[in-house]
């Protein structure tokens, strides 16, 4: 006779062990030894040791790392859950390439030098680009099918990311900088930087957690959850709101990190189910576990130096794409 099943509490509470352990790798893993007790003595205030330099920059790049990742994940899971399309992601959809758009036309073109100023140029630019996604990828017969929203959302990436690259070709004094942070990275993290996105990622947060019923609802269908008395129009814009706030905020601090919100609500489904009451905090949770986990990665196979998180989750995230496209075996029209 078969053990039953954990249930998901239970599940979610492991799955907060692992990233509880995580953290304590970022914190003790980097481009250079440190020894455990020079870590502890740095993390215990001690100015002396060599721990405290190594604790300086990994505890705040662990915590955006946490951040960025949750946001990432939840993001993710609300998309697959607004459009119903398993292939929803934010770097897929466009989203994260438009919030990136609006930032370098804020920095090249209006002097944007506030981080405050970044974060709100690129939920701009996030919800600009969704609403176009969407908008092409609802047209012909059909309306919104997952592949009509994955190709809309691809070829407005590429086409955005070539305007990127115009704009920012002629000004070579800013150009090598914004070429790195497009790559995507947490490294270089100030607590000062985060507590500038923490307000809006606390409101993408909860906005994006209050809409888990309207979720439920969606799954059935727009006929079926408006037969439940659920505004639709309502439903999904206060969804995908919650989802622009976290991409925009995560954009305007990390850069366009792809294939954490696709990759996660994927492997959430299968340790969580269907149900977004269940399934958000657990794409939040697992989103950062990926990030860290990869942040852990670049920094140890490339020693004395490090690979971004953002081609890192590139890296894994492109055959799992690959895999979901084969399995759904999604047709257009």
């Amino acid at each position: 006779m078969s053990r039953p099943r954990p249930g998901p509490a239970l599940r979610l509470l492991l799955l907060l062990a692992a990233l509880a352990v995580l953290c304590a790798f970022s914190i003790g893993i980097g481009t250079r030894e440190v020894a455990t007790g020079d870590i502890l003595s740095g993390l215990s205030g001690r100015l002396e040791t060599i721990g405290q330099a190594a604790v300086a920059v990994r505890v705040p790049r662990t915590v955006l790392g946490l951040l960025a990742g949750a946001a990432l994940g939840l993001a993710g899971a609300v998309m697959q859950g607004v459009t119903r399309n398993p292939l929803a992601d934010p770097g897929i959809l466009g989203v994260n390439t438009g919030a990136s758009l609006a930032v370098v036309v804020g920095i090249v073109w209006f002097g944007l030098a506030s981080a405050e100023a970044h974060v709100w140029a690129a939920i701009l630019g996030a919800a600009v680009a969704s609403a176009f996604v969407y908008a092409v990828g609802s047209l012909g017969r059909g309306g919104a099918t997952p592949l009509k929203l994955t190709l809309a959302g691809a070829a407005t990436s590429i086409a955005l990311s070539s305007i990127v690259v115009a704009v920012v070709l002629p000004r070579n004094d800013i150009a090598g900088g914004i070429r790195q942070w497009q790559v995507g990275g947490i490294g270089g993290a100030t607590f000062d930087g985060i507590a500038g996105i923490l307000p809006v990622l606390a409101a993408g947060f909860a906005v994006s957690l209050l809409s888990a019923r309207k979720l439920n609802a969606l799954a059935l269908g727009e006929e079926l959850a408006a037969g439940l008395g659920e505004r639709v129009a309502a439903a999904r814009a206060m969804a995908a709101l919650g989802a622009i706030l976290l991409c925009g905020a995560t954009t305007a601090i990390c850069g366009p990190i792809g294939f954490v919100g696709l990759v996660v609500p994927h492997l959430c489904r299968l340790l969580a189910g269907v149900d977004h009451r269940w399934l958000l905090p657990f794409s939040a949770t697992a989103g950062a576990g990926l990030l860290l986990a990869a942040d852990i990665v670049g920094r140890v196979v490339a020693r004395p130096a490090e690979i971004d998180v953002g081609i890192v989750t590139a890296l894994v995230g492109a055959p799992v794409f690959i895999w979901i496209v084969r399995r759904q075996k999604v047709r257009d029209l």
